[in-house]
Formats: C-alpha cells, sequence, structure tokens
C-alpha cells in the first residue's frame, strides 16, 4: 500500500474481515475476489490523489494573499489523507521528482523563484508540524507567529486527538513516521538546491556585465555584451554611464521577478548580499590581475558606479538588501586607494589602518607596485613603505607557504540553515487557501471542494 487511508475508508477496509461477514460464510473464493477487487480500488485511489499532487506541481497554481497555494494544498492533502503515518508509501518520492521535473522543464527565471516560495513554505510546514519520536527534533516555535506560547491548540482537519501530540509551544503535532521525516530531509536539499541554482544563474548573468566595469573605455565602440535574461534586451548605448545603468537594471529585474513570486526577504536579502559579494570577488580579483586597471582615472570610472550601487541598495532597504554595501569592502576600498592624492605621503600604518583596513599587506603591495597615475603622473607610494611591505610578505612566507595568493575566493557555501528559515519566515495557516478549480475532478480532492448547500 501506498498512503495509509482516513479513519472512515480503513474501517469499511476492514469490514470485511470480521465474523459476521457473509464472504466468510458462504465461499472463500468469493473472499479471494472481494480481496482482489479491494486492492484494485486501494489502487486506484492512490494513483487519483498521485495524479492531482502533481497536477498541483506542474500547474503555475500562483499565490493568494502572499501564500504559495501549491505547498498549501500539497501540505493539506497530505495531511487529510494520514500520508505523514504511513509506514511505506511512495508518494513523498513523487512530489520531488515533480518538483524536479517542473524546474527543468519550466522557465527557469520563473520556476526558480516559485518553487524556492513554496518549497521552503511546504518545510516550514513540516518543521512545524511533525513529530516522531527524536527522528525529527522539534524546533522552538516562533513567538512571532504564535502570539504566546500558551495559544489555543489549534485543530488540524482529518486528524483525531489520538494521532496529535500537544507540546508546551500551544501546538499539534502529528506524529510522522521514518518516510514523512525522510521527504522532509529530501525538501530541505531542495530548498538548498533550488536557492544555488538561482544564485549561479545570477552569476553567469551579471559575469558579462561586470567586465567591463573594472576598466574606463577608451572609446564607445566596444564590443556588444548578450542581453540578460532577466532584463531583456538591452540595446547597445554609446553612453559611458549605460554600463553601470545595465547593472542597475539587472538588479531592478532580479527583485521584480523575486518579490512578484512572493520570495520571502529572507531569502531575497541572502540572493542579493550574494550577488553584491559577487561583484566584490570579481572587480577585486580583476583588479588585481590587470595591470591597466591600477590606474587613477580607472578608479574615478569604478567609484562612479559605486555612488549607482549605493543608491539602489539604500532604496531596496535592509530589510531586502541587507548588508550588501558591507559586502563591497574589498574592492571599494582598493578604488579609494586609486584615487586617493598624495599617496607617497601616506605611511604603511595609515594605509592598512584607515585607508584599506580590510585588505591584506599582499593585496595592498600589489595594488601599490601596480598603480599608474594616468591622468596627473602622481607617484605611488614611497619606497620606504613599499620595502616595508616586501620585507613582511618575506616574513609571512617563511612561516606559512600557502600565504602566497592575494585574490579572493567565491564563497559557494548556503548561507542559511533549517532553523534560520523556520525563524524568518512567517507562520502560514494552509487551510486558508483556495482550491484550484480541478479539484472537483478528483474524488480524493473532494474534500477541498466547501459544501454547496
Amino acid at each position: 500500500m501506498t498512503v495509509v487511508l482516513p479513519d472512515t475508508e480503513r474501517k469499511n477496509s476492514y469490514d470485511s474481515h470480521s465474523p459476521r461477514s457473509p464472504t466468510k460464510l458462504f465461499s472463500p473464493f468469493a473472499h479471494i475476489g472481494t480481496e482482489s477487487f479491494r486492492s484494485k480500488i486501494i489502487t486506484d485511489r492512490h494513483q487519483e490523489s498521485h495524479e492531482f499532487l502533481l497536477r498541483c506541481i506542474k500547474e503555475d497554481l500562483g499565490f493568494q494573499d502572499g501564500k504559495p497555494v501549491a505547498a498549501c494544498i500539497i501540505y493539506t492533502c497530505l495531511l487529510h489523507w494520514h500520508a505523514f503515518e504511513s509506514e511505506r508509501t511512495v508518494i513523498f518520492d513523487r512530489i520531488i521528482e515533480g518538483i524536479k521535473v517542473a524546474i527543468k522543464v519550466g522557465n527557469v527565471n520563473n520556476m526558480l523563484p516559485y518553487w524556492l516560495s513554496n518549497a521552503s513554505t511546504l518545510l516550514c510546514l513540516l518543521q512545524r508540524n511533525l513529530r516522531s519520536n527524536g527522528l525529527l527534533r522539534m524546533m522552538p516555535f516562533s513567538r512571532h507567529a504564535s502570539g504566546h506560547p500558551g495559544a489555543t491548540m489549534r485543530v488540524i482537519p482529518g486528524l483525531s486527538p489520538k494521532q496529535c501530540n500537544t507540546f508546551d509551544d500551544g501546538m499539534s503535532h502529528v506524529e510522522a513516521t521514518y518516510p514523512a521525516i525522510l521527504f522532509k530531509q529530501k525538501l530541505t536539499a531542495y530548498v538548498e538546491k533550488i536557492f544555488g541554482l538561482i544564485r549561479d544563474n545570477l552569476k553567469k548573468e551579471i559575469a558579462p556585465l561586470l567586465s567591463l566595469r573594472i576598466q574606463a573605455p577608451k572609446n564607445v565602440s566596444r564590443r556588444p555584451v548578450k542581453p540578460s535574461k532577466f532584463q531583456g534586451a538591452i540595446p547597445q548605448q554609446q553612453s559611458l554611464s549605460s554600463h553601470w545603468d545595465r547593472i542597475i537594471k539587472f538588479l531592478d529585474s532580479l527583485m521584480s521577478h523575486l518579490r512578484e513570486n512572493y520570495v520571502p526577504s529572507f531569502f531575497i536579502r541572502k540572493l542579493i548580499t550574494q550577488v553584491f559579494s559577487f561583484v566584490n570577488i570579481s572587480l577585486f580579483n580583476s583588479l588585481l590581475l590587470r595591470r591597466e586597471c591600477c590606474t587613477f582615472s580607472n578608479g574615478e570610472y569604478v567609484k562612479s558606479g559605486f555612488s549607482e550601487l549605493e543608491r539602489w541598495i539604500t532604496n531596496a532597504t535592509e530589510e531586502f538588501a541587507g548588508s550588501s554595501w558591507q559586502e563591497l569592502n574589498y574592492i571599494r576600498q582598493a578604488v579609494g586607494f586609486l584615487v586617493t592624492h598624495q599617496k607617497r605621503k601616506k605611511s604603511l600604518e595609515e594605509i592598512t589602518r584607515g585607508l584599506c583596513p580590510a585588505l591584506t599587506v599582499r593585496q595592498i603591495y600589489r595594488i601599490s607596485t601596480m598603480y599608474c597615475d594616468d591622468k596627473y603622473s602622481t607617484q605611488s607610494v614611497s619606497t620606504e613603505v613599499v620595502e616595508q611591505m616586501r620585507e613582511t610578505l618575506n616574513k609571512a612566507a617563511s612561516k606559512n607557504h600557502n600565504s602566497n595568493s592575494f585574490l579572493l575566493d567565491d564563497d559557494l557555501s548556503i548561507p542559511f540553515s533549517t532553523e534560520d528559515i523556520l525563524e524568518a519566515l512567517a507562520e502560514v495557516e494552509p487551510s486558508d487557501v483556495e482550491f484550484p478549480p480541478f479539484a472537483h475532478e478528483y474524488a480524493c480532492a473532494q474534500f477541498l471542494v466547501p459544501n454547496q448547500e
């Protein structure tokens, strides 16, 4: 069997085993036929429930009052069908596989944010409402969602008091079996995977735009850049400022896609922060690898773009942009060094503590020795400062042979945990959403359809 039947159906299934059952009194062959027929009915019922959930996954059910409808319907059905209590079921695997297919075949720029919202909401519903004797460690319920720990117990449709446990947080928790716990683990992995896919796609989109930001164009006839999928086709512009305008349009379009799909601000903040971290790493590493970029005029060009980025971050607010401005610290300080006048009068301490506190001596040494003032013909740092830095680097090299790298590494880790998600996302009441119109077509989903009396 796959999905455990509701109480009423389970009772009917067991009726034929009663001593008073007519099938036992007249013919054992009739009993065998009845069992076979009953098995076929149950199999068909399970097949229909699978088809209904897969349709909920394939079709864009949208959002209602900011709540992802698909996640709420899936959770409500699993709860009503007692799937979380089943010892053996394939329905959870079908759901994961359905999400996997939906992400692959759909428009990636819409599907990924859509399923980040749905998958994370479904994960929170599981985390807040399932309990299984230590298999699933219960997370503390958010006071922001419940009001206070002593809130009245919520009634979960389809479950009897024996099937629920009530804990000190005032919540009712379903006793989940191993398949349900495994489903939660797989769903957690998929939330992380979807987040990583969005982040990686954003890096691919913005990388060609950044290649034009590290060095001021010498003329207007530059090689055209492939339009971003997020921002659509953008005509080639001759203005130098248009290069930074494209970055702003990219960020605006990104924010629009995420908010249209009601991606929680928690995830938007993480994504925007990681995008700016990638901007910082890309521009900073390019600066340290290309001598032609370490010029005064180029520093002015990059600095002018930062004012646009800072304005965008301010308009986006901290709720969505988070610490994005701080993520640009390395490249901002490097550019600040390029446009600083009278570098020759600066001591090493003034540079390392005041001008470039985030940079290592090796990184400062690299920029200082490659610097060229193509505008005012001023000199770089003094010979004394260069010697001090060289001596510091030699001492470091004698102690640590792996200290030669001056480049920044891109952090590919997932910047959140399940606990972070649960704490950040507001509670969703799944029964508040309207059922999908096609629920009328499925007998297994009739409980979603309100009575027409």
